[in-house]
């Protein structure tokens, strides 16, 4: 295969982000002549990144500014010096400046559906009922006018594929399974809760969607029983009252800390706290935006052989109950006391890590939907 130039762009996404760069990036680097660019939000630059993986950190503007309209002109620009033979774009909002783009140069474009964005925009609380009715009539209309031009579809989970009927067939489901880090050094298994000091964690995204005051009620109850136990909230939160409630709620717990919140958490440090704690917390309220999608902290959850406690759901329910990771419950329903009885009692991972939470499947599908793209006409 000849030079080949892939360019993977995202507004609001860092750099180095897992997806763009760790998983997807990192995967096409090994493609023979293949030159990957990155472009995406300001951030840190990977130390230890392959010489044919190039970095385009131009975004950086705050979340409500002019200048989030103003990237659409610097993208443009970015894309004439480079030139892609391929653009993976991951954010609707750079799609119709990628349409243009391929409209007038000879380049393929791929969207990686990262996550339905109609849904989660009229789903959520993030914005007032009539603006977000706005909005995702907006984002949708802007994927469809550009479907047509799109050679593939990325899709980070299965449901999209029955969500979104402009994929039609030209779509590869690639999930957001977990790629060991060098460091990378499960639990042995099989695992249990410590009887006397426990260590909770929430990583991620901090919402209410995901359940972040879900988290905080079982860890006010379960110190109630244990003054032992704590609980960490590693991640950031784009809502700036959802985060002033949340050190509100946790103000005077010195049991609950809090990592992250305002700036964002470098994945490694959080990989780090799943690797330290007892127990992952995932109590995502039932929400249209989530039901039908596997969180990526569970895959991470599962890689560790950490146990996990999540929100009771037929398809979460069925991927933990195979892998003997841990329990489901209803949130909203707490009743600690059986709760912790069963927690305490029980034994996690008894088969072993599984096999299938891992990023290398993903990797072969990607090459299998790429290399085609990367083919001369």
């Amino acid at each position: 295969m000849s030079e080949k130039r892939i360019l993977l762009a995202s507004l609001l996404k860092p750099v180095n982000d897992t997806r763009m760069y760790g998983k997807l990036g990192l995967s096409l680097s090994k493609l023979s002549g293949a030159h990957v660019h990155i472009a995406g939000f300001e951030a840190p630059l990977p130390k230890a990144a392959p010489a044919n993986i190039h970095f385009h950190p131009v975004f950086s503007f705050k979340r409500i500014s002019i200048n989030r309209f103003t990237a659409h002109r610097t993208f443009w620009n970015l894309l004439t010096e480079i030139k892609p033979d391929l653009l993976i774009v991951g954010t609707h909002e750079l799609l119709l400046t990628a349409w243009l783009y391929t409209i007038k140069y000879k380049c393929k474009l791929v969207y990686d559906v990262r996550e339905n964005y109609k849904m989660n925009l009229t789903t959520q609380d993030a914005y007032p009922a009539i603006l977000k009715n706005v909005l995702g009539i907006g984002v949708r209309s802007i994927e469809y006018l550009s479907a047509k031009s799109i050679s593939h579809f990325l899709l980070a989970e299965q449901s999209y594929a029955d969500e979104l009927s402009f994929v039609g067939n030209r779509y590869t489901v690639i999930e957001n399974k977990y790629k060991p880090a060098t460091d990378y050094s499960p639990k042995k298994t099989p695992v249990s809760i410590p009887a006397n000091k426990v260590r909770l964690l929430m990583s991620g995204t901090i919402s209410e969607v995901y359940g972040v005051f879900e988290a905080i009620k079982l860890a006010d109850e379960w110190h109630e029983q244990n003054h032992e136990v704590t609980l960490t909230i590693i991640g950031y939160c784009a809502q700036a009252s959802t985060l002033q409630k949340l050190k509100n709620k946790i103000a005077g717990k010195p049991y609950i800390r809090l990592i992250g919140g305002d700036k964002l958490v470098p994945h490694t440090e959080i990989l780090q706290a799943i690797a330290s704690h007892d127990l992952g917390l995932l109590p995502y309220r039932p929400n249209p935006s989530t039901i039908r999608c596997i969180p990526t902290k569970l895959y991470e959850y599962m890689a560790y052989g950490l146990p996990v406690l999540m929100q009771d759901n037929p398809l979460w329910e069925s991927l933990i109950k195979k892998a003997d990771a841990g329990l489901t419950i209803n949130f909203k329903q707490l009743n600690i006391n059986p709760l912790l009885t069963n927690a305490y009692n029980s034994s996690y991972y008894s088969y072993g890590i599984p096999e299938d939470v891992f990023w290398e499947s993903e990797e072969q599908k990607l090459f299998e939907a790429i290399k085609p793209l990367l083919k001369p006409e």
